[in-house]
């Protein structure tokens, strides 16, 4: 399904630690649907910047599995791990203008003041060091996501200078994923509210590098019967590319698509026309990703997250 020209462009972005898992595509399918309904390219990119968390050939099965579910993307598929030097220069830019900095405080050091880094404490200067981003005082960012509604966090306070460099030397996810955004011309972000509270350090990430802030639209969160994020529980088994419609029912279903609409789709082919042809973006309902995210709500709402099987037949 080659969509038509569009200046829009998405992309569905997993970290290869396991096998994709029902709440994965929830985020796949309705990043896939966003693009579509808009004729835009919808992009594949595999952010593999974590070997210490990453499973062995965990890459390609989830990228076989995207493909038995009919998810292809509409250009080659990027891969972090290749991609250092446009960290490491986007890295330097930030440096060199003084809006990061070396730090040896380990999360023990901030353990009394809540893990949040204001100012560096006394440490070990044998300590390897991280790189943080400075977020000076009173840095606030609010932004409108188009199913959460506007969201608010107070940057200096909730989260302080965080890091872009690992001590470790790995690079850090907030850094990577706008580098790569920016570099890849994404012009809409549709993920997972669990990601909604990183979207502050990432637009701030990309004023300091002069980079275009994306539209940001954030899914509702899959949750286990106990109300653990899926991907964290014992229920987040892998969905089954051999037998790909109950799950691309659920997950339609899970996005508050009207079940009606894909009810005669006989194929996955089928099923995807169908879904393009039907998706309503103002159905997917908003859910709060955590009390500290319900909070910032400005119209004060907060409603439950979902909660699913594995394969997510039975949501409520």
């Amino acid at each position: 399904m080659t969509p038509p020209p569009s200046g829009y462009r998405g992309r569905f972005a997993p970290s290869p630690t396991g096998p994709l898992h029902f709440g994965s595509l929830v985020a796949a399918l309705g990043s896939w649907l966003f693009a579509r309904r808009a004729g835009g390219a919808w992009l594949v990119r595999i952010e593999d910047i974590d070997p210490p968390r990453e499973v062995p050939g965990a890459a390609e099965d989830q990228l076989r599995t995207l493909s038995g579910f009919g998810l292809e993307p509409d250009e080659p598929v990027v891969r972090q791990s290749g991609r250092s030097d446009l960290y490491a220069a986007a890295l330097r830019r930030l440096l060199d203008a003084g809006h990061a900095f070396a730090c040896r405080c380990s999360r023990s050091d901030l353990a009394a003041v809540g893990g949040i880094h204001r100012g560096c404490a006394p440490s070990d200067p044998a300590r390897a060091q991280a790189i943080r981003l400075r977020v000076p005082e009173g840095e606030h960012i609010g932004f409108r996501d188009a199913i959460q509604g506007r969201f608010e966090q107070a940057l200096d306070r909730e989260v302080g200078d965080f890091v872009i460099r690992r001590a470790d030397g790995l690079w850090a996810y907030q850094l990577a994923v706008v580098v790569d955004d920016a570099a890849q011309g994404i012009t809409d972000v549709v993920r997972g509210a669990d990601l909604l509270d990183s979207t502050p350090r990432q637009i701030l990430l990309q004023r300091r590098l002069g980079l275009p802030t994306p539209r940001y639209a954030h899914l509702p969160i899959v949750l286990d019967a106990t109300g653990r994020k899926l991907g964290k529980s014992l229920a987040a088994l892998p969905v089954d590319p051999a037998d790909p419609l109950p799950a691309l029912r659920a997950a339609w279903g899970f996005l508050g698509q009207a079940a009606v609409a894909v009810a005669g789709a006989g194929s996955v082919r089928a099923f995807l026309a169908a879904a393009q042809a039907a998706f309503e973006p103002q159905r997917v309902p908003r859910t709060a990703p955590g009390p500290a995210a319900a909070k910032k709500r400005a119209d004060g709402s907060t409603l439950p997250a979902y909660r699913t099987t594995a394969l997510g037949r039975d949501t409520a």
